[in-house]
């Protein structure tokens, strides 16, 4: 089952979720001006053995992400595993992500892919970041511009109620009481990462690639025989929503 929920809200109609041009016409250039943030935030099995595959997903939607139309200058992104030279912290890269975004204004564009809990997600060594953390730093990072998370890991669900409002659209991996798939020692990506991968190509923008992507994991996941199905869950705010398939289209 693929859950996506439009939020209605009482709010009035945002200019900023708007990018066109003084004629009217949609720019060719819909994500310009989007502060883009990617985070591999774990880096192990959940037995704690090191494997590459959220690093592998960052560097690999990094690439993906450029292709449909981000602008590599106005992305960032971040690795907080500590087994490398010169780690970065998770205190590093939060500072980092609000730099981008005071600097890139026009939207904001963010993706996290750790290990989760019921609690959050692993957010670098002994560190757990939770949905009114992650919701409190987006409420400063982004305000009220066009904005776009996905938090892909188990239980990422928590997040998509806390974080919703009318400007945003949230994805998450799973359910909020469900494990998602794909962090053993011979993954080349976690499923949910591989699937937005996968989908990046061909989706026409965020509405498609949600669904393209939820479709993936869940052939993958009955292919394998993978249970409970973990779901992945999309939540879009009545804001965003009208501009996601025109405004803010992907580069084809």
């Amino acid at each position: 089952m693929i859950r996506r929920a439009v939020l209605t809200f009482i709010a009035g109609l945002s200019l900023a979720a708007c990018a066109t041009t003084s004629s009217g016409q949609t720019s060719d250039a819909s994500f310009d001006g989007w502060a883009a943030s990617i985070v591999a935030a774990d880096w192990t099995t959940s037995r704690g053995t090191p494997i590459q595959a959220f690093d592998n997903a960052r560097r690999d939607l990094v690439a993906g992400f450029q292709d449909v139309g981000f602008a590599r200058a106005d992305m960032v992104d971040f690795t907080l595993r500590p087994d490398v030279p010169n780690p970065t912290s998770a205190d590093q890269a939060l500072s980092a992500i609000g730099r981008n975004a005071e600097q890139a204004t026009h939207g904001c564009f963010l993706y996290f892919t750790s290990h989760g809990s019921p609690r959050g997600i692993v957010f670098g060594p002994n560190r757990l970041m939770s949905p009114d953390e992650m919701a409190r730093r987006i409420d400063g990072w982004c305000g009220t511009r066009p904005t776009v998370v996905i938090v892909s890991a188990c239980f990422s669900g928590v997040f998509t109620d806390r974080l919703a409002a009318p400007n945003r659209m949230i994805m998450s991996a799973a359910r909020r009481d469900r494990s998602s798939f794909g962090c053993s020692e011979d993954a080349t990506y976690p499923y949910f990462d591989g699937c937005i991968l996968e989908s990046l190509p061909t989706a026409p923008n965020f509405l498609a690639l949600a669904d393209q992507a939820a479709l993936c994991v869940q052939r993958r996941e009955r292919e394998e025989g993978l249970r409970p199905a973990s779901e992945p869950q999309t939540v879009v705010g009545v804001d965003i929503a009208r501009d996601l398939t025109t405004t803010y289209a992907f580069r084809r």
